[in-house]
């Protein structure tokens, strides 16, 4: 770790912090970080809101824009899922910072060829390649910024690259409402490309390089999270503590529309206004839940207010009915609050593991996370058919948030965890 060499009035106000601790939350890494998945969520949201008249662009009607939009977006998740697993791997044997920009890389190709689609095909295989690409920032960038700060302040790192990064959400709808969705997919890719320009002065994480000059530790052995029956229940509910969140975007805020006429809402109610309100929501939550793990010095009681508020936010979008359009976003708001505890989410999984293995961890979990919007998806087309639009709804929102609390209660406390150590493979 890195020290400055004079103790500024803000370092003294913490206690137990070295010197140079809290201007290191804001240096490069932090920044280049937090605008990668600034980008990263641009693109990762942009589909949600230009589903509808792209595929209308595409000569699609009726219910086929919700079950190829269905469909397209399970391409992306999947592509998330395998790239997550790939890059987390090349993140743990290659180094962060080449994966956060090899994926930034990906991402912004795949973005301006979106843009050109002339088919569902090839929209397909685009989306996949892009899910892919997306799959490698957050996590690589997570892992840098847990590395490269202090303990005791990594909480407000990880808290400033979630905030910056999900408000891509906001400028998504921004650049949708004011340009059609090819040019929307161009504008990504080109803010990508931009965005590459500053890896020259990014510098790899310590305990990378240290743990680089360990020719005899397993690196990025992926397979080990299922040879250990720890580390494994680990791993599993890292995961499982994320799932509410692609609950909330996969199916209430991107259905919205849907939704919305169901309910009665007053007024129209666009998917792309929804998921603007819900992004301005998850940058309030990050930066609340980011601020009260600090203040709290502890993940898990952050993580069980946010999921005892996302069950409240559910409950309220489900009674809005007759509500008008703008108090409707306002609930969209709110669960995005509620489910702004991402930046805690994947920050556990970072500091679950050891170097050696913490970069496949950062890096798989948040996109096997957002890879079971599949499953979560299809169950609720399943549930639709059965039970209706809103009960299907309800049935998968109360297994996915109670999938979460079952996971957050075996799940250690990680707190103040000092980082540099090396999982054993026996």
């Amino acid at each position: 770790m890195r020290k400055g060499k004079e103790m500024s009035e803000s370092d003294t106000a913490l206690p137990n912090i070295p010197p140079g601790a809290i201007r290191a939350i804001f240096s490069l890494p932090v920044i280049v970080a937090a605008l990668g998945y600034f980008v990263d969520i641009y693109d990762l949201v942009l589909f949600s809101i230009v589903r509808v008249p792209s595929l209308k662009a595409l000569g699609l009607t009726g219910r086929d824009l919700v079950d190829q939009g269905v469909f397209l977006l399970n391409m992306q998740m999947i592509g998330m899922l395998l790239g997550g697993i790939l890059w987390g791997i090349l993140g743990d044997r290659k180094g962060r910072l080449k994966i956060m920009f090899g994926s930034i890389f990906i991402y912004s190709i795949a973005n301006f060829l979106n843009g050109m689609v002339d088919s569902i095909g090839s929209y397909a295989v685009l989306r996949f390649i892009a899910g892919v690409g997306l799959a490698g920032e957050l996590g690589a960038g997570i892992t840098l910024v847990s590395e490269v700060l202090h303990k005791r302040v990594r909480g407000y790192g990880t808290m400033i690259v979630a905030s910056v990064g999900v408000s891509g959400a906001i400028l998504a709808n921004v650049v949708a409402r004011n340009f059609d969705w090819r040019k929307a997919f161009f504008i990504g890719g080109a803010l990508g490309i931009c965005l590459l320009l500053l890896r020259f002065g990014v510098m790899e994480s310590g305990m990378f390089k240290s743990m680089k000059e360990q020719s005899m530790v397993s690196k990025g052995n992926f397979l080990s999270l299922f040879t250990s029956r720890d580390r494994f229940a680990r791993f599993l509910h890292a995961i499982l503590i994320g799932l509410p969140s692609w609950f909330v975007v996969g199916v209430l805020i991107t259905f919205s529309p849907e939704f919305a006429k169901m309910l009665g809402v007053v007024g129209t109610v666009s998917a792309g206004n929804a998921v603007m309100y819900c992004y301005l929501g998850l940058v309030a939550g990050d930066m609340v839940s980011g601020m009260l793990s600090q203040i709290l010095k502890s993940r898990k009681k952050v993580v069980l207010l946010f999921l005892i508020m996302t069950v409240l936010a559910v409950a309220i979008y489900f009674m809005a009915s007759g509500v008008s359009a703008a108090n409707f976003y306002l609930i969209c708001g709110l669960l995005g609050f509620g489910i702004g505890y991402w930046a805690i989410f994947v920050t556990i999984a970072a500091e679950q593991f050891g170097t050696n293995l913490r970069a496949t961890v950062a890096t798989s979990v948040p996109n096997f996370v957002r890879g079971m919007t599949v499953p979560i998806t299809t169950l609720f087309l399943l549930m639709r058919n059965q039970f209706g639009l809103q009960q299907g709804a309800i049935i998968v929102g109360c297994l996915t948030l109670g999938i979460a609390l079952f996971s957050l209660w075996h799940l250690q406390e990680t707190f103040d965890k000092d980082l540099d150590y090396f999982e054993e493979f026996l």
